[in-house]
């Protein structure tokens, strides 16, 4: 998929807000939804669709939808959970079986608290008491809801039980019964998205702050799984931010073979003035290289994102 005017940049984005707000629409009322898990699966193919056009320009435009605004924080996070659990599973070549499971636990794993979670995301005190038994409890309520409509998979259900179960890092991933493999790949990739969303009581963190965390703690642990999203993503995906050696600002447009040499555009010059147009830079070509990542609330130029888009095509093409 080649995002060559503003036009299809529009429908591209169109086609990812269309499935975030769809996704958001059949969790928050789920008893209402005629054949929900249909829809689950339905949403899941359309995203595996706008993936397999383009993954880096998929990447790009949900790490802008997820590091820009807390509105509509609970489908942002099911949504990006969903695609990178999907990106993992297939990575690590997963059964098709435990890849659905995964993908669609993703999807559905805080349901029981979809309304309390952009509730959360918006408000600057710290959950009251009620809003704790809730966050508790909400794994349980969740497996109970998706029973009572129909949903009958096991595994998805087993595997949206135990999400936040700790006692799952424990053993070799590959040794472990599904319903336990995929709850452990799902926690760490839940924690992740939620690093990297922002919330009225405090800044999303960069990704790459993010990012080491994951590696630190699975290293810790010995656990593949962080490094494998890290490798997947890299330490800056597609659509964050970063300062370079010679304070220009750039913005990440694709992924390369080195988890930290993405593909740039710049768009600020070292004095935070907007370039325009902004300007294709290969980090692992040489300097300028990149000096720290920044959080997407420390950007405040207008970015042109189709423009940005354009050169990533261009670097797709011109390899």
């Amino acid at each position: 998929m080649t995002i060559q005017t503003e036009n299809e940049y529009e429908d591209l984005l169109g086609l990812w807000s269309d499935l975030e707000a769809g996704l958001g629409i059949i969790l928050g009322r789920p008893a209402s939804i005629q054949e929900f898990e249909k829809r689950v699966w339905q949403y899941d193919r359309w995203m595996q669709g706008l993936l397999a056009r383009d993954t880096d320009v998929g990447l790009y435009l949900l790490f802008q939808l997820a590091t820009n605004s807390p509105v509509g924080y609970s489908a942002s996070h099911a949504l990006v959970s969903a695609v990178l659990c999907h990106l993992i599973a297939v990575e690590i070549k997963l059964p098709q079986g435990e890849r659905d499971a995964l993908v669609h636990a993703a999807m559905t794993m805080n349901m029981a608290m979809t309304a309390l979670q952009d509730q959360l995301a918006g408000q600057l005190e710290r959950p009251s008491p009620a809003q704790q038994v809730a966050i508790q409890t909400h794994a349980a309520q969740g497996v109970a809801m998706l029973t009572r409509i129909g949903v009958q998979d096991v595994i998805w259900l087993d595997t949206l039980a135990l999400h936040h179960d700790e006692s799952t890092d424990a053993g070799a991933l590959r040794a472990l019964p599904p319903e336990r493999r995929l709850a452990r790949i799902l926690r760490l990739v839940d924690r992740y998205a939620a690093m990297i969303s922002p919330r009225k009581s405090r800044e999303g963190r960069s990704a790459t702050d993010s990012a080491r965390a994951i590696i630190s703690q699975s290293t810790a642990q010995h656990d593949e799984v962080g490094h494998v999203l890290v490798r997947l993503v890299g330490l800056c995906p597609p659509g964050t931010y970063v300062r370079l050696d010679n304070q220009e600002v750039a913005v990440v447009v694709r992924r390369s073979s080195s988890p930290n040499q993405p593909i740039l555009a710049i768009v600020a010059n070292p004095a935070g003035m907007r370039l325009n147009p902004p300007r294709l830079h290969r980090s692992a070509e040489g300097s300028p290289g990149i000096r720290a990542a920044l959080p997407a609330s420390s950007v405040h130029e207008r970015i042109n994102h189709h423009l940005i888009l354009q050169l990533g095509t261009y670097a797709a093409l011109h390899p």
